[in-house]
């Protein structure tokens, strides 16, 4: 019924029309927009820098001269569950002009197989801080290596090949940390 109290021809429940849209292809220029958007930023953040080879030879340091290693002597231990350690032991002497606060090398056990490459395996240089109960290592940066200092290293390996030819590896320092 109308205010006049008439009745009207006007259905109460229905659903209203729908406008039409100023412009629907704003809203899928928007729509493209954000989704290339969206795939940038997943390429920018997944994306670094491939790792080296896991059996490739790296190169060098630029202060690697410096550090001079000397009476290296090997030696193997075997734990109680089979397991077998090969343990690198000497001196390395700063012959540089910086202090050494870390270094990384990366060993080659060469191989009884003259075609084979060596077994590489990259580790910390650590320190021998004391040989009584046990040898005990620290890290580097804990006893930076003076100019001129000499101490004594020990590198730990788990998993030397069976192949090892039973030399003495060669040790090459490939990343120096000094100030």
């Amino acid at each position: 019924m109308s205010s006049l109290g008439e009745p009207t021809n006007a259905p109460l429940f229905t659903t209203p029309k729908p406008e039409p849209s100023s412009n629907p292809m704003v809203a899928w220029g928007i729509a493209g927009f954000i989704i290339v958007l969206l795939a940038v930023s997943i390429l920018i953040l997944t994306h670094h820098k491939p790792a080296p080879l896991a059996n490739a030879i790296l190169p060098l340091d630029p202060y690697a001269p410096s550090l001079v290693f000397s009476q290296i002597v090997m030696s193997e231990s075997t734990s109680l569950s089979g397991g077998k350690s090969t343990f690198i032991d000497g001196h390395v002497r700063n012959a540089g002009s910086h202090t050494v606060t870390g270094a990384t090398v990366q060993v080659l056990f060469g191989n009884f197989e003259p075609t084979q490459p060596p077994q590489l395996e990259t580790t910390p240089l650590t320190l021998i801080r004391t040989h009584e109960p046990y040898i005990d290592t620290e890290p580097l940066s804990a006893a930076p290596l003076a100019p001129g200092d000499d101490r004594e290293f020990r590198l730990i390996f788990e998993d030397i090949s069976p192949n090892w030819n039973q030399q003495l590896p060669e040790i090459h320092p490939v990343r120096i940390a000094h100030r």
